[in-house]
């Protein structure tokens, strides 16, 4: 199962940095859009000097890969050479693509969450297409912040630079592809959207616990509390659910009992059987 795991690690890896690559030479290089990291440099090269991207970024990612190895450890460096060697190598291969979009506005949009969808399947992978994917799994690795978040601060530094190349509108629409990016990165890493925590707080735990076997078949925890206005002894049910599962369980729970107190919560992630891994059980949790 862990040589499976790796080799599920360095599929995304290969996958992801195929979609960076594409949407690259699709959107952001001949939109004129340096939208961060070192395809935002490698753009900004190109326009001042016509220096390939493809070697302009395997040329600025072996430091930044040496300095990855010693801080992030050699498993992520060797996911990282793949990423680092695979997308300049997708670039190359991709460069005379026929179908592209030069509308900045269009291009912002569409490659802004294609990157974001391949660097986050990246990150799944626990690698980095190298640049500054890198550095932000640096910057995460020592302040906690999320992947999206990190690459959003260290591709806005690039953008910025890029005013001095480009114009004002060109530099927005930028910002509006990598903020786009970073939000598809963490949707792809952490599926925020897909599943929901509900939290019941109720006197008819029985009638609910019914309705959580039989209508939508998950599990529960149950924790006893007390009302802070009432002082009742009252029960708390922890029960997570996918999205369309949390709509049947609100409309059931609005019919049968319409008093209990229900909050539906945006999960970030979720391990355990039923979800993450019942890929390799195939039970419910």
């Amino acid at each position: 199962m862990n040589k499976k795991n790796q080799l599920k690690q360095y599929i995304y890896i290969l996958i992801g940095a195929a979609m960076v690559g594409i949407s690259y030479n699709m959107f952001l290089l001949p939109a004129r859009l340096a939208a961060g990291g070192i395809s935002g440099i490698s753009t900004i090269l190109f326009e001042i000097y016509t220096i390939s991207p493809a070697l302009t970024q395997f040329a600025i990612n072996i430091p930044i890969f040496i300095i990855g190895w010693f801080t992030l450890g050699k498993d992520f460096s060797a996911k990282s050479l793949v990423g680092t060697a695979f997308l300049p190598f997708v670039i190359f291969l991709t460069q005379d693509i026929p179908f592209t979009v030069t509308n900045p506005l269009l291009a912002s949009l569409y490659g802004g969450i294609l990157l974001g969808v391949g660097l986050g399947i990246v990150y799944k992978g626990n690698g980095s297409t190298g640049g500054t994917t890198a550095i932000a799994q640096i910057l995460k690795h020592f302040t906690g912040i999320s992947s999206g978040l990190s690459q959003l601060i260290i591709d806005g530094l690039v953008v910025i630079t890029s005013i001095f190349v480009f114009s004002l509108e060109l530099t927005l629409f930028a910002l509006i592809a990598i903020f786009l990016s970073s939000k598809a990165i963490d949707f792809v890493e952490l599926r925020t959207a897909s599943n929901k925590l509900v939290l019941i707080i109720t006197n008819e735990e029985k009638k609910i616990q019914s309705i959580i076997h039989d209508e939508i078949d998950r599990g529960m925890t149950k924790i006893r509390s007390v009302g802070g206005f009432s002082n009742l002894d009252q029960t708390m049910i922890l029960c997570v659910t996918e999205q369309q599962e949390a709509i049947k369980l609100k409309k059931k729970l609005q019919e049968v009992t319409p008093n209990a107190f229900v909050i539906f919560i945006n999960t970030s992630e979720i391990l355990g059987r039923g979800f993450s891994i019942d890929k390799y059980y195939g039970q419910k949790f």
